[in-house]
């Protein structure tokens, strides 16, 4: 049970923050203005990683591990659970951070409307977790 607690802990809390990064904080980018984004943008990604890192490193190691222990019961959800783990990361190296990436150099619309579109593949990844770590719990409850 602990297991399935840290599980559901670390899914819900990036469950939570990136509904808040998808909804406002992302959108909000376009506020900033031009003369300082750059700056913005390189701390905003310095310091997110401080935040997001461990939890998404700790919710991997719980998927990693409730695949490995999954009995008949929860095999299935486990499986669920680690793909879209997968397709988070996926999502995050290979469409976020190159978008992140753009924006060091200064904004651009483009480079931010694709952040805020493409974001949508995590959040609704997250959003799918959350709710397999629920059924999870309430199955091992």
């Amino acid at each position: 049970m602990p297991l399935l607690l840290i599980h559901a802990a670390a899914t819900w809390f990036m469950t939570g923050l990136i509904w808040f990064v998808q909804i406002v904080h992302y959108p909000l980018f376009a506020e900033v203005g031009v003369a300082g984004f750059a700056r913005y943008e390189q701390l905003h990604s310095a310091r997110t990683t401080w935040v997001v890192m461990p939890v998404m490193l700790l919710e991997l190691a719980a998927a990693a591990a409730l695949l490995w222990l999954a009995d008949a019961e929860t095999r299935t959800l486990a499986r669920a659970g680690a793909a879209l783990v997968v397709v988070i990361w996926l999502s995050t190296f290979f469409l976020q951070v190159p978008r992140h990436a753009q924006l060091t150099a200064g904004f651009d619309a483009s480079a931010h409307a694709a952040l805020v579109a493409t974001n949508w593949t995590r959040t609704l990844a997250w959003s799918a977790r959350a709710v397999l770590a629920l059924v999870l719990l309430a199955r091992r409850g």
